[in-house]
């Protein structure tokens, strides 16, 4: 398909591949065993190629949809060899993206007419969230956007000095409050904070508590009401950080948080230590919501703009 002639920073897409290796090593080794000896896609190969989507963490119900457009090609072009099965799965997986509306963007911006654009961060303990938001925040700066933090996971204190690194080694001011603070407080200045500095992006850290569904429901929904009483509509953006070497936990997580809030975007972390790097597709098809960032490696810069295009190629290469 003409999509992947796109041009890709070279930079960027040798990150991106270097990130995704594990992934992809794991995935065409089980591919190769399965099409040993076969000239053409039959029943079998499809088998195989079923389980291992599976095993690679795509998830059953978006394996099942990428096996029936395989069929689909098979049932219609009547003959299919194994060499062209590569080709067709990357073309496949990057249709299936584009129904989500994951992957449109390469660039780290934000829309003009809204201005600050408020990125409420929700995520568990662990998955990332911190570092992701440290990161963001420089890509922003780098992009010459004025760029506030708020540290609202005051149940950590850990949390805030976490926050407070990442912020003096990005060179951006950081709101907070002591520790066990009201978080919605904390949001509540860190907005008046970032509209008395004209900011463009406010980036808001939470608390990553999931034991009792009910309080962090309430909690979210009280930080996002007195945002709102400082400025209309926000959170813009309510951002999920998951961590994609955890698998098909990642997927539980998802399910949990888009229950006890609005989630309206995903990042996907730690691909480079994982030979999950399919749980992306699977996320991203299951929850109808857009990949926004990968984190593909530990580097400042290793946080990037989730491209489908990039990604599969990536994959599938």
């Amino acid at each position: 398909m003409s999509f992947f002639k796109k041009i890709f920073s070279s930079e960027k897409k040798e990150t991106l591949d270097k990130g995704l290796e594990k992934s992809k090593t794991t995935f065409f080794g089980k591919l190769s065993k399965a099409v040993a000896g076969k000239s053409k896609v039959d029943d079998a190969v499809l088998d195989s190629l079923e389980e291992i989507l599976v095993s690679s963490d795509v998830g059953v119900n978006t394996t099942l949809k990428i096996i029936e457009r395989i069929e689909a090609r098979v049932s219609k072009d009547k003959y299919l060899g194994t060499d062209e099965l590569n080709t067709i799965l990357r073309e496949e997986i990057a249709g299936l993206l584009s129904e989500t509306n994951s992957g449109n963007d390469s660039e780290f911006t934000i829309p003009e007419n809204i201005k600050p654009y408020v990125i409420m961060v929700v995520g568990v303990n662990g998955v990332g969230k911190t570092t992701t938001i440290g990161k963001l925040a420089y890509q922003f700066k780098k992009q010459g956007y004025h760029v506030v933090l708020g540290a609202a996971d005051t149940f950590r204190a850990a949390a805030i000095d976490q926050l407070q690194v990442w912020a003096d080694r990005v060179g951006v001011p950081l709101v907070k409050q002591s520790m066990g603070s009201d978080p919605a407080s904390v949001a509540f200045d860190t907005l008046k904070s970032a509209v008395t500095q004209n900011a463009d992006v406010v980036i808001i850290d939470t608390a990553g508590r999931l034991h009792n569904k009910v309080n962090l429901m309430n909690e979210l929904t009280k930080v996002k009401r007195v945002m709102q009483k400082v400025v209309d509509d926000t959170p813009n953006d309510v951002l999920l950080v998951l961590d994609g070497s955890t698998g098909q936990n990642a997927f539980e997580q998802a399910k949990q948080f888009t229950a006890a809030t609005e989630v309206s975007a995903l990042a996907v972390t730690k691909l480079d230590g994982t030979a999950k790097g399919g749980v992306v597709i699977g996320i991203s098809d299951q929850f109808k919501i857009p990949v926004k960032y990968i984190g593909v490696g530990e580097g400042i810069e290793d946080l990037q703009v989730f491209n489908k295009f990039e990604f599969v190629d990536s994959f599938f290469k």
